[in-house]
Formats: structure tokens, sequence, C-alpha cells
């Protein structure tokens, strides 16, 4: 058995794993042994140390090694696990000894744990990218100095340090690891060992400028605590300025998501000018007759502005008229209508009680030789007709809102909204208590199948009874 001991990098790594080819020297032969400065090793007269390299014969050159096992190396050579130098060499005496293609088998079991070695190591290293904060200090001489200290967790100073050269070439710093330590002065770049916490600063006033930064690029309708968690361990926390605000953002997250989904909702729309200061639906509804806002009512019918009693606890907002909504001036009185009704029934709810209105109020459509078909409103569109919802939800003042389809939904919130993804999810908002989003009951029609027609409406009427608990419990989390 040959021992070889040495430092826990890659260099070393290298060089003894050159010394043990030369002497082909089988992985089963060989027992490795990380050398940490200030420790020793363990079995130390066991088994004799390693060998130095003999002299190759001019008929025996040096074997050859892919490149992409010296990357695999120089990232997996850092990673924490006693057994990688064992399982390194002996991937290497594999391509060595009749095996050159072995990394292109990825279900090989030594190489599906090398790639998994180097995807932590490599997820590491950007880590510590991400999460080194420098705090400044000044010299005997009274020059400035950023240092900074963190706790990687694998032995990645020096895949990690050349980044730092890189981004500030003309700042002297210096980052401390238990294990190791960089030190950069302009000019060059050199290692040092390891070192505690206690040796770099705790506080400066950057700390608070960084503080400030973090608060105004913060987006509360991104909180994500599991994928922060994750992404941001709590060990390092505490060389985090950060982090120190951060229970404060996230409690303060629901309150500034209404208020940019309220200053959202108050963009400017087209209809605003047609819109009366009086907010009773009688007025509001003679008004709308006469909008000319958009080019959709070219074409349409007639304006069909919602119906319902002012002050009903529960608003539906459909999409836009269709063609027979177009004739009668009604909202949701053809096939759409009728789906809409039947499950309203299912969820006792009496559609006399709501008030049922679109986010776009002309019949938008395209000719197909006599008939007139649906076509889907656009963003301006949409833009142009928000004013009039906006009212009718200040004239109405429900406590729940349902919107039936991704356009209602996005005629609210704007951008882009997924009802597959958040269909049924309970939000408290400016406009109401409680708003929500499902299907639109066209949409249940157009199924492709009768399967998947089925499984759409038990979940349009599970959303709809969710809607009646809310509006018989007038609280938020009573659906």
């Amino acid at each position: 058995m040959i021992r070889a001991p040495i430092p826990p990098t890659f260099e070393a790594f290298r060089d003894a794993a050159r010394a043990l080819l030369a002497r082909h020297a089988a992985p089963e032969d060989v027992f490795w042994e990380d050398v940490v400065e200030g420790q020793g090793v363990l079995f130390d007269t066991a088994r004799p140390a390693l060998p130095a390299p003999a002299a190759r014969a001019p008929s025996s050159p040096a074997p050859r090694v892919p490149a992409a096992f010296m990357s695999l190396a120089n990232a997996a050579a850092c990673h924490r696990d006693p057994g990688r130098f064992a399982l390194l060499y002996r991937a290497l005496f594999r391509l060595t000894h009749g095996e050159p293609y072995l990394l292109d088998v990825a279900a090989d079991p030594d190489v599906a744990r090398l790639r998994a070695l180097e995807q932590a190591v490599r997820r590491d290293v950007h880590k510590m990218h991400a999460f080194v904060r420098f705090r400044r200090v000044e010299d005997a001489g009274g020059g400035e100095r950023y240092v900074a200290w963190y706790r990687p967790d694998h032995r990645i100073v020096r895949l990690a340090a050349p980044f730092f050269e890189r981004r500030f070439p003309s700042m002297a710093w210096s980052i401390l690891t238990p294990d190791e330590s960089a030190h950069w002065d302009g000019a060059e770049l050199r290692y040092g060992p390891g070192l505690p916490r206690d040796a770099a600063p705790r506080e400066d006033e950057l700390e608070e400028l960084f503080r400030t930064y973090y608060r105004a690029i913060y987006n509360p309708a991104r909180v994500n605590l599991r994928a922060m968690r994750a992404e941001m361990p709590a060990k390092h926390w505490s060389t985090l300025p950060e982090t120190s605000v951060m229970s404060e953002l996230v409690r303060d997250a629901a309150s500034r998501v209404d208020a940019m989904q309220a200053g959202r909702s108050g963009a400017a729309s087209a209809a605003a000018a047609y819109v009366p200061g009086a907010r009773e639906l009688p007025v509001l509804r003679e008004a709308a007759a006469s909008c000319r806002a958009c080019a959709l009512c070219e074409r349409a019918t007639q304006t069909v502005f919602g119906e319902g009693p002012a002050g009903a606890a529960l608003m539906l907002v459909g999409e836009q008229p269709g063609d027979e909504e177009d004739l009668c001036g009604r909202p949701f009185v053809g096939p759409a209508g009728r789906v809409l009704d039947e499950a309203l029934s299912g969820a006792s709810l009496s559609r006399g009680g709501i008030y049922v209105t679109n986010a776009v109020k002309h019949f938008k459509w395209e000719p197909r030789g006599e008939r007139r078909l649906h076509a889907k409103p656009v963003g301006p569109e949409i833009q142009a007709c928000r004013a009039w919802l906006q009212a009718e939800v200040e004239a109405v003042r429900p406590r729940v809102i349902v919107c039936l389809g991704a356009t209602a939904a996005r005629s609210f919130l704007g951008g882009r909204f997924s009802i597959t993804q958040s269909r049924g999810q309970v939000f408290k908002t400016p406009w109401a208590e409680a708003w929500m989003a499902t299907y639109h009951p066209a949409a249940l029609l157009r199924m492709p199948d009768e399967a998947a027609r089925a499984a759409a409406r038990a979940h349009f009427q599970a959303d709809l009874v969710k809607a009646a608990g809310l509006v018989a419990g007038g609280a938020l989390g009573s659906g």
C-alpha cells in the first residue's frame, strides 16, 4: 500500500497523480490523506510515503489526459468529500489504461459521482461570488483596504478569488475563510492561511448604504420564502447586511404589492375622458353608452355595461361581450352565460344578488361568412376600457371579486397572469377584501374532450363555491 499524504488542493493531487502513474500504481494500492496545515496525518509510519516519480524512458511517453478531466478534477478536488482524491485517481487511471472515453459515459458510477462533486463545488463558488460583502478598514499608514469574511461549504478560495480580482482590480482587498485567505494588492493575488470570523471587521459605513440599495431593488411581488432560504442559507446571514432588513421587507411585502397594484390600475385609460365624476351605476351606464375610447365601438352594436345591484358582495368580471350580449345589451346571456348560471346555482349563489360585468365593454369580432366570431381583445383595448371597470368597482364596492379568465385578471393586475398557475388562489387587494380568478365559462365549452370538460367544470364549480364561502364569511381566510 502506498500512502499519499497531500495538501487538499488540485495542484497537489496533480503532482502526486503524475508520480503514481509513472510508477503504474493501481488505484486500490494507494491510500490518500489530506494534510492540512497545523494538523498531522493518521498512520504516520504505517505505510510507505508517496515515491518520487521515476525517470520515464524515451519510448514511454507521458499518458495523455483529456482537458475535460483536468477541468473536472480542478473543481472536484475542492470538495470536502474525504474520498475525492481516491475517486479522481481511479478515474484518471481508467482514462489512461484503456478507457479513454470514460467521461462520455454519464451512467458510470465514478463519472456520475465526480460530476456531482463538481456541481456542488461550482454552486458553492457561485454563492461565494454572490454573498461576499467587503467592509472598509484603514491600515497603519492611512491607506484603505476592504476585508470580507466568508464560510464556504468547500475549499473553493482559489476557484472563486480570480473573479474578485477581475471585478475589483483597483481595490486592495482580502477575503478570509476558515480554510484559506486570498489577498489582492492591485498587482498580485496571494493566498494565506485561514482565519477566524473575528479577524474581519464587523460593521462599517457601507452597511447602511447597501441596506438602502437593497430596499430600493427589493420586489415585494416576488417574495418566495422557501426559495430565499434555499438560495441564501442562514449560515451566511451574519455577513450579509441585507438580512438585517429582510424581516421588515417580508412583513411589509403585502402592503407594498397592494400599492403597486393600485398604482398600476390607475394608469392612464382612454375611457377616463368619458367617465363621469359620479359613482352611481345608472349614471355610469348612461355615460358608457357613448364611449369612443377605442376602435371597438365602431363595429359593436352597443356598449354592454355591467348589471346587478349596487352594494353586491360579489362581483364577477368576464372578458368582453359575445355575439348575443352585443345584440341584447346585457352581459352573460349567451352560451357562456348559461354555463355560468348553472354553476352559480350549484354554488348556492343567486345571479340577482351578484354584479356581473366585463373588462371590455364592446364586442370584438371577426367575420366568418354570416357569423361574427369572437376575437380576443389586446392590451391597448383592455387598457382603454379599464377606467369603466374601476368606476364599477368603486360604485359597487364588492367584498369579493372573481375574474373569469386571464383577460379579466390582467385588467386588474396588468402584465401576464396565468390561470393555470394561479386559478383559485385568493388575494387581498385594493379593490376587494378577497380577489381570485378562475376559468371563463366559454373556456369550458371549448375543451377538447368530455374528460377535460368535466375536470374544468369541476374546478370552476369549486372556485365559485369558494367565492360563496368568502361572501358568507366576510373574511379573506374563510374560503
